[in-house]
């Protein structure tokens, strides 16, 4: 099976970008003031789709814990199965800058094993960029990162990884203090060498803050306009979550698709109509299958019944 899309319609939006995708196109990009896209993503062939539409960034997310293998939370995301999903998004776009998310505890206990883990990332699954939620407290970890050669980008704001702390997901910066706190985030690691800063479901006043102390590409979900670059879960801007969060806007109803679909597929499977083109004996080939079996009978039928 080809995971090759096909030739773009003439209606097809073809890429603005041309070329490969670096950590230096985006930063010109950023200099131009000229907002870049960003989807998170899981897999080969959905990468390639979204690197043919012209997405520049591509993030192999924790949050395939819960849209891929069905966990309540994004900390039940393996580290193995996060690095083969980052390598998947890379073959499947290997144009685009792909970002790993390092899971839940995998850069937290130890500096030498941040290293490892980051490593593995950079290596067997060929990111790009490296993504780990953190605030100013792990400065010294992407320092050391950083200064070894993997480009990290720190996450700030909302930090999905420790919503058991807040006993769920919440807005970060809601109150003059704790905007300081993600503002003061932010500018510590990137002062430790973060090459890129995520933030996440914040109000518009701790994104401009960010932004007038930002040296390095700013992308937002949930954080307003004001931001570099925009992500969002593929899933939730094509319409398969049902719960989708409040500041995904979905674009299309793919989930209403494959319901449809998959009831049209139920329906031609009981009425033995499956569709396509069946298979067929290569020509001359039924003939001798006939005459095969008709010699087989009337052999038969000579042998003396005992």
């Amino acid at each position: 099976m080809s995971l090759s899309p096909k030739q773009p319609s003439a209606n097809s939006v073809e890429p603005s970008i041309q070329g490969p995708t670096t950590l230096k196109t985006i930063k010109a990009m950023t200099k131009r003031k000229e907002p870049f896209a960003c989807l998170a993503c899981y897999d080969a062939t959905t990468a390639r789709w979204l690197e043919r539409a012209g997405v520049p960034v591509l993030l192999a997310g924790d949050s395939a814990a819960q849209v891929v293998l069905g966990f309540e939370r994004t900390i039940d995301m393996p580290l193995d199965f996060a690095v083969h999903i980052t390598a998947a998004v890379k073959r499947g776009a290997p144009r685009t800058l792909v970002m790993a998310d390092m899971p839940f505890m995998t850069y937290h206990r130890s500096v030498d094993e941040a290293m490892g883990n980051a490593a593995r990332f950079m290596t067997e699954g060929m990111a790009d960029v490296v993504k780990l939620e953190a605030d100013e407290t792990q400065a010294g970890v992407v320092d050391r990162l950083t200064r070894a050669g993997v480009p990290i980008c720190a996450h700030v704001g909302c930090r999905p990884q420790t919503s058991s702390v807040t006993g769920g997901p919440v807005a970060a910066g809601r109150t003059k203090q704790l905007l300081e706190q993600v503002v003061n985030d932010a500018s510590a690691l990137q002062d430790a060498g973060a090459v890129m800063l995520l933030v996440e479901a914040v109000p518009d006043e701790v994104t401009e803050r960010i932004m007038e102390i930002a040296r390095v590409p700013v992308i937002g979900i949930g954080a307003g306009p004001a931001c570099d670059g925009q992500i969002l879960v593929v899933n939730d801007l094509i319409g398969l979550t049902e719960h989708p969060p409040r500041f995904a806007e979905p674009v299309s109803s793919l989930g209403e698709e494959l319901l449809r679909a998959g009831q049209v597929w139920v329906q031609r499977v009981r009425d033995r109509s499956v569709g396509g083109h069946r298979y067929t004996m290569r020509t001359g080939e039924s003939q001798k299958l006939s005459t095969a079996t008709g010699i087989s009978a009337s052999t038969a039928s000579d042998q003396p019944k005992k």
